[in-house]
């Protein structure tokens, strides 16, 4: 396995499988590439801690980086390449394109309300990686259910800049107790990690509520008794992330938690 740093050795994997990471990887971002693996013998993870999608200072310097034992984990679940770039080479000083922001990014009051220019620096420094290694497929996981509704809005309003790529859904990966996993997971103490878990009791009490109102209340009973401090917790229409309107015809949902624990914070969600 290579690890490279330069847009020249990136654009010399042109048309592989594009795993975009920021480090710290877990057992979610090696199925991510073993996924992608299945699909095609050139998969290139990205490792760059992205200082666009960071609307806190004090978030982006906590950010775990564990560069020698990504390069380890990333070559274990098969990666062909680790591109590890500077910000200069992905922000240069002429600037980089911003693509337009979808609705999905806008509308549904959930991590763009709570993050604000969150997905601005998310698809500015997605596309620019697709622009520099032109892949065919790229894979996000649903953990991030918004940020990878985003991303898919994206490249199919931009079919003409990355033609013929496609966006793969990497299922979410759990720790044997259900916590969904996350980079962030290594800042919890024993005692936070055990209220952590209140978030996915919280999902499987959703998924059985019968109703979206009965399940946001659900959700947030619970989430008050693991002494949580909620940003949302709410059932959605799984594409549009919008609130779901009464009609003859009910579209998928999906329920979706943020909530913190101190200074970490937690998102995950579920099909309901």
């Amino acid at each position: 396995m290579d690890c490279i740093t330069s847009i020249k050795e990136l654009q010399s994997h042109e048309g592989c499988g594009l795993v975009p990471t920021m480090g710290a990887l877990h057992r979610g971002h090696c199925s991510l590439i073993e996924q992608m693996r299945t699909h095609t013998d050139d998969v290139v993870v990205s490792i760059f801690v992205n200082p666009a999608q960071f609307n806190d200072p004090a978030d982006l310097d906590r950010y775990p980086r564990t560069l020698e034992a990504d390069l380890v984990a990333a070559e274990a679940a098969g990666a062909t390449a680790v591109f590890v770039p500077e910000v200069e080479t992905i922000y240069p000083d002429e600037g980089t394109w911003l693509p337009p922001l979808p609705d999905v990014a806008t509308n549904p009051q959930l991590e763009d309300a709570c993050r604000p220019g969150h997905f601005a620096g998310v698809c500015k420094v997605v596309a620019r990686l697709f622009d520099l290694a032109k892949p065919s497929l790229s894979i996000f996981g649903e953990k991030d259910w918004q940020q990878l509704a985003v991303l898919e809005s994206m490249v199919t309003a931009h079919a003409d800049r990355w033609p013929g790529l496609r966006i793969l859904r990497g299922p979410t990966v759990r720790e044997e107790d259900g916590l969904a996993m996350s980079s962030r997971n290594v800042l919890l103490g024993e005692e936070e990690r055990e209220r952590g878990l209140g978030l996915s009791r919280a999902l499987k009490a959703a998924a059985v509520a019968g109703g979206v109102a009965k399940a946001e209340t659900a959700m947030h009973e619970i989430l008050v008794e693991h002494e949580l401090a909620i940003e949302y917790a709410v059932v959605r229409d799984a594409t549009t992330l919008e609130p779901i309107r009464s009609s003859e015809e009910e579209p998928s949902a999906r329920a979706l938690i943020a909530a913190r624990l101190g200074a970490v914070r937690l998102i995950d969600n579920r099909g309901t």
